[in-house]
């Protein structure tokens, strides 16, 4: 009896000191007795409003998880779920001024933006392609040539084209508004030539319009988009707890129905199903899953 009081006293001494030692972010959370998720509004499948506009989506299941980790680890009974909606051009400033703990959407793991905030294992490898109108010609960038090309603010899609504008001698009207349905829309109704955009998205897009075959996805990969969960840096423990609930729920299989879940079977708005498999470089990274990633 007295090595199990023993025990028990040093488990719960460590558990005491943990906590003293916990990040800002933990403290928060701990705190406040409530975890704070930034989702989009029209970020399909990843992230998005359902029919009554609650945030649904495949990032935003696994941020529900993460919140899960997050409440087992600081030993809380309970911790509430508050959501918070961003777009492409505050959700940085989300993470980064503490507004939200975790942004649960489509934003890309980058060098440029590890400057400002830390990113966990990805949850999706992707890349930037182009949505027309069905009875466009256009096939590919340099297609675009003396035309108008919208994109998103704030989006490493933007940047390329804009890159690619510039160091191709294109031509290209670029455009910039500030969410993805408003780029679609111009699209319709003529008011740019294509959206560019990460090819999953716009699958996404194009299957939540009222008469999806009025468009299509085409061209090669511009980029190389590996999408992550943003967190903060100003917290070690944090960032750790998140990447080692990531890499279980990908080493145990258990982010694979999650997947099917929003990219094999029909979700909303329109109940259809997009029927993206996982794609080579997704299965390749979550071999050894790290929130390392390559060329970005």
């Amino acid at each position: 009896m007295r090595v199990v009081r023993h025990l028990l006293v040093a488990a719960v001494l460590a558990g005491i000191a943990w906590q003293a030692s916990a990040g800002p972010v933990l403290d928060d959370i701990r705190n406040r007795g409530k975890i704070v998720i930034a989702h989009r509004e029209s970020s399909i499948p990843f992230s998005f409003l359902d029919e009554s506009g609650k945030p649904v989506g495949y990032a935003v299941d696994l941020c529900k998880r993460l919140a899960e980790a997050v409440k087992v680890k600081l030993g809380l009974r309970a911790l509430a779920v508050e959501f918070v909606k961003v777009t492409p051009a505050d959700r940085l400033a989300a993470i980064v001024d503490r507004r939200a703990d975790l942004e649960c959407g489509s934003t890309t793991n980058n060098a440029e933006r590890r400057e400002k905030v830390a990113f966990t294992v990805p949850h999706f490898v992707t890349g930037a392609r182009y949505l027309v109108r069905a009875d466009s010609p256009i096939s590919d960038l340099r297609e675009f040539q003396g035309k108008k090309l919208v994109s998103t603010t704030g989006t490493t899609p933007l940047k390329a084209i804009t890159t690619a504008n510039k160091d191709r001698l294109l031509g290209i009207t670029i455009l910039e508004v500030a969410d993805h349905a408003k780029a679609v829309d111009m699209v319709e109704k003529g008011e740019a030539d294509g959206f560019a955009m990460d090819d999953v998205l716009l699958y996404g897009l194009r299957a939540g319009r009222s008469d999806p075959s009025k468009l299509k996805v085409v061209g090669k990969f511009l980029t190389v988009e590996p999408l992550a969960i943003m967190l903060s840096k100003a917290d070690p423990e944090f960032k750790q707890l998140v990447d080692d609930e990531m890499k279980r729920l990908i080493v145990s299989r258990e982010v694979y129905p999650v997947y099917e879940r929003w990219f094999a079977a029909p979700i909303p708005p329109k109940n259809t199903a997009l029927n993206i498999p996982i794609n080579y470089l997704l299965r390749d990274l979550w071999k050894y899953p790290t929130d390392w990633v390559p060329g970005t």
